[in-house]
């Protein structure tokens, strides 16, 4: 989706002269549609991403929009209180975009896994979070965060190819997109992995399961409404997150959940500590930390035997 977001960059500084984009000496294949079209509009700061991010402040502060592009840990975490003291404090429209969230860099090693940066994005007050599921609906959250006069970070998977059946690429700030009815089984997701979502809520359908699929590309501001909706008519919800268990996508459900009293039965499906510091490919990845849809399908049917146990002994 990276490839399509530059495209989408392109197409929108075409008829606004105040976007640019700053690379931390990397996204080449990627960047070199803007960096040509853009020449004096593209800046690689080497690898420095505290100054790109205090370059970008200043930028924003003169009233340009600046894009800063890195590799998602990189993005986030080595310039976090640049960000928090420039564009968040501020309120300053830079656009932080980290490539590769969640396991994406693989066999990149642990330093390349971005486990981490919806936590710590999220707790940032005015700052908008968005993490599409597919290259669809990233082309529609970079114009649909167009015109915010705050920051906002994009958390981008790097496949062009995968869509989410059904969701044609609909993305709107502060809302989920719910595919299918669900009173059985919600199972909630967002970006990238959203795949292996869908494909454990299609394997559930065959089983005679009524399973949904939640998609939250925006997680701030939270879709709390749409949540509330989806999870208050169904018996079981399971969060699939590239992304630790803390602070991240199962947090803000579980938070939810609590603050509206709903009986809706949680179980988190995240990345763990049990394979620390393992490398490989993201499916292999994936299928180690129990993110592959033979694993969502089978915690869900696990936990709908457990709710229908827990009823008849309480009958």
């Amino acid at each position: 989706m990276r490839a399509t977001f530059i495209r989408t960059l392109v197409e929108l500084a075409d008829d606004d002269p105040r976007i640019m984009l700053l690379t931390g000496d990397l996204g080449f294949t990627v960047v070199e549609s803007f960096a040509e079209r853009f020449p004096d509009r593209f800046f690689n700061v080497g690898v420095a991403e505290q100054n790109m991010v205090g370059v970008a402040t200043g930028l924003a502060e003169a009233g340009f929009v600046p894009f800063v592009y890195s590799i998602a840990t990189f993005a986030t975490l080595r310039p976090y209180e640049f960000i928090r003291n420039g564009p968040v404090l501020h309120r300053l429209p830079v656009r932080i975009v980290g490539v590769g969230g969640g396991l994406d860099y693989g066999s990149n090693g642990v330093t390349h896994h971005a486990l981490e940066d919806i936590a710590v994005m999220r707790v940032q007050p005015g700052l908008t979070v968005v993490a599409p599921a597919d290259f669809e609906q990233a082309r529609s959250a970079l114009r649909a965060t167009n015109a915010l006069t705050g920051p906002v970070y994009f958390r981008l998977g790097k496949n062009e190819s995968n869509t989410i059946a059904g969701l044609d690429g609909r993305f709107s700030l502060g809302r989920a997109e719910q595919i299918g009815s669900g009173a059985d089984v919600a199972i909630v997701a967002t970006g990238s992995i959203t795949l292996e979502a869908a494909r454990a809520v299609a394997a559930l359908v065959d089983r005679g399961v009524d399973a949904s699929l939640v998609v939250v590309a925006c997680l701030s501001p939270a879709p709390i409404d749409d949540l509330v909706a989806a999870l208050g008519s169904a018996r079981v919800a399971i969060t699939v997150e590239a992304h630790y268990a803390s602070g991240g996508l199962g947090s803000l459900v579980c938070e939810i959940v609590a603050e509206h009293s709903l009986g809706c039965h949680i179980v988190r499906r995240a990345v763990g500590d049990g394979h620390h510091g393992i490398s490989g490919s993201e499916r292999y990845l994936n299928g180690l930390h129990g993110l592959s849809s033979e694993s969502v399908v089978a915690t869900a049917l696990e936990a709908l035997d457990r709710v229908a146990t827990a009823r008849q002994e309480r009958a």
